[in-house]
């Protein structure tokens, strides 16, 4: 069986449902690739390479799963559909691939630095993320970011947009400001309904982030707790935003920590640079000590 046909065979969703007798679980946010051409360009633009081995997040069908499977040394794909990993279980076994793990679990309970030991480095992620759930995979991703190379992740287009937004607007929050500072981000290519099944009623955008190594000038726990209470009450000004929150601070400490990361008390979250949040979170830093 040659590639078109292979993927031809993974990517008609809509028949393989119906073969199981299943259907898209909407509330689940499911949604399939439909497209044989638009998977081997994602496939394509991963740029994957014999040595890399793959954690995909949410194969659902095995759409990308089975083409990054000709291209890469592995791919371990986590699906918490018991039913769509045992279609998928099904359609590695009539092609004969042994590459390929299923592993029918939550992604966000999974120990994924144990699934990163156990196939050793390059390890890079692949995701159609289901976009009930996307925020907090990337965050994960983030918080374990040294395991990888790189990822590739679809996302509804007003997130990606969010992801990728400047200071000063109503797209800019704490996502952004998370997603920016641990990684390079680039726009590999958008995707509209028309190229799912079902179509969505949102257009898509897959991101691909570059990640940056750990700051050991950074204390990230604190950093994230930071930026967590700065958006938290958006409205606030920053001295009231950080010193009504978790944050062990008192008003004059939230003072003393914007004075020393030369940030006038009064500004809110959204006007703040990547950077002066890494400024003040290494002046809250001594502030908490």
């Amino acid at each position: 069986m040659n590639d078109y046909e292979t993927n031809n065979r993974a990517l008609s969703a809509k028949a393989l449902l119906a073969a199981f007798d299943l259907k898209p679980k909407k509330a689940k946010g499911q949604n399939f690739l439909a497209d044989p051409a638009t998977a081997r360009a994602c496939v394509e633009r991963a740029d994957l390479s014999p040595d890399d081995s793959v954690l995909e997040i949410g194969p659902g069908l095995g759409a990308l799963t089975i083409p990054m499977s000709r291209k890469a040394k592995q791919v371990i794909a986590v699906e918490w559909d018991s039913n769509l990993a045992k279609v998928l279980e099904n359609q590695i076994e009539s092609l004969g691939l042994s590459n390929i793990t299923i592993l029918n679990q939550d992604i966000l309970k999974t120990d994924i630095r144990r699934i990163a030991g156990q196939a050793g480095g390059n390890m890079v992620v692949a995701a159609n993320l289901p976009y009930n759930i996307s925020s907090q995979v990337l965050i994960r991703l983030i918080q374990n970011r040294d395991l990888f190379k790189k990822a590739a992740l679809m996302f509804q287009t007003e997130l990606a947009r969010r992801i990728m937004a400047e200071p000063g607007g109503k797209d800019y929050g704490r996502i952004t400001v998370l997603a920016q500072y641990s990684s390079r981000i680039r726009v590999l290519y958008s995707l509209g309904p028309a190229h799912f099944y079902p179509k969505p009623q949102v257009d898509s955008q897959v991101l691909e982030f570059f990640f940056k190594e750990p700051d050991p000038a950074v204390n990230e726990d604190i950093l994230f707790a930071v930026v967590k209470a700065a958006f938290a009450k958006r409205r606030k000004t920053l001295k009231n935003a950080l010193s009504n929150s978790e944050l062990p601070f008192s008003g004059d400490q939230a003072q003393a920590a914007l004075d020393e990361a030369g940030i006038a008390p009064q500004r809110r979250a959204e006007t703040l640079s990547v950077d002066e949040f890494v400024a003040l979170a290494k002046a809250a830093g001594k502030q908490i000590q």
